[in-house]
């Protein structure tokens, strides 16, 4: 078993953390030393009981071997924590995943990269906010991650590919099992714009309510910074935004969603401090990057006049996209 199999096989040991996958990476490169091991070494490494009572070792690489041949035969690639080409940020954080499963093109490491996540029920500004300002960032040359949910997420993902952008796509569940099944088609073009769909669960995997969660902290661990653009008091995003500032990440809201009927979330994130965006110039200037279209003038391709951000605007795109808001 070569070693990116046996970290196949390290990430179906059943009730492992994500950080105690990588320590047993960093501990075991070679398949026959790995499989020796009994549950009761592996509680030692780690240091805690595994509650999991179905043990079985042969079961476990035959399913790391059923994940192998599964990934070949649908065209999935993956990349490990231990090379070179998966992504620096995402390596940085306490839990990184030991595996990522994708389609399309990883993203460039030295082009930063924006989260832009919010409700599955947008109000119609929201969504053309969300649109616009993904649209501005792929004008500048900057992709966008989010998590190919409806609402905010899609419209994000639309945006920043009519800017140009290679935008980001994490899945809570298989590279084979697009979710919303509405959005396949939005997967299919992010990979053919240049972009990537990725996701930690190998094929096969449903999407399980409990991934989502665990799949917010790569979207913001993906990027140096995360947007809100609207989220209720009870929103996914609102996750992603707590994880971003364990990660250290800079978070923001837009300043429009921040007056939403629909966003008193993101008020409170305004509230206790999260800063206020109202352009991708705006995040620019805080990242000391260089406007590709000229700072502070009005951009024909791919930027928006702040008055096209409206209701209007968001009920055109809906109609366009053959989106239900």
């Amino acid at each position: 078993m070569s070693p990116d199999l046996i970290d196949l096989l390290i990430c179906r040991i059943p009730a492992l953390k994500g950080n105690e996958r990588i320590e047993l990476a960093k501990k075991f490169d070679k398949e026959d030393h790995f499989s020796i091991l009994s549950k009761r070494d592996l509680e030692n490494i780690i240091e805690r009981p595994l509650e999991d009572r179905n043990w079985n070792m042969d079961e476990i690489r035959a399913a790391a071997e059923k994940d192998d041949e599964a990934a070949r035969k649908l065209g999935i690639r993956r990349v490990s924590w231990r090379e070179a080409a998966y992504p620096p940020l995402l390596r940085e954080i306490f839990d990184p995943p030991l595996v990522l499963y994708y389609r399309g093109n990883l993203p460039d490491p030295g082009r930063p990269l924006v989260a832009m996540v919010g409700t599955r029920k947008p109000s119609q500004a929201g969504a053309g906010r969300a649109f616009v300002l993904a649209r501005e960032l792929g004008a500048e040359g900057i992709s966008v991650v989010s998590g190919l949910a409806l609402g905010i997420d899609t419209m994000a993902h639309r945006g920043n590919i009519e800017g140009k952008g290679r935008t980001l796509a994490v899945l809570g569940s298989g590279i084979d099992h697009v979710y919303p099944s509405s959005n396949r088609d939005l997967a299919r073009r992010i990979v053919e714009t240049g972009g990537v769909i990725l996701s930690e669960f190998p094929p096969g995997t449903g999407p399980l309510k409990w991934n989502f969660p665990a799949r917010n902290r790569i979207i913001s661990a993906l990027a140096r910074g995360t947007l809100i653009v609207e989220a209720p008091e009870k929103s996914g995003a609102l996750i992603t935004a707590r994880f971003a500032l364990e990660q250290d990440r800079d978070l923001w809201v837009d300043k429009d969603g921040v007056v939403s009927g629909r966003s008193p979330g993101t008020a409170a994130l305004a509230a206790d401090g999260a800063g206020l965006i109202s352009s991708a110039l705006e995040i620019l200037k805080e990242w000391n990057v260089e406007s590709k279209n000229g700072s502070g003038k009005e951009q024909q391709n791919g930027t928006a006049r702040r008055d096209d951000s409206g209701a209007g605007l968001a009920s055109s795109l809906a109609e366009y996209l053959d989106i239900k808001l």
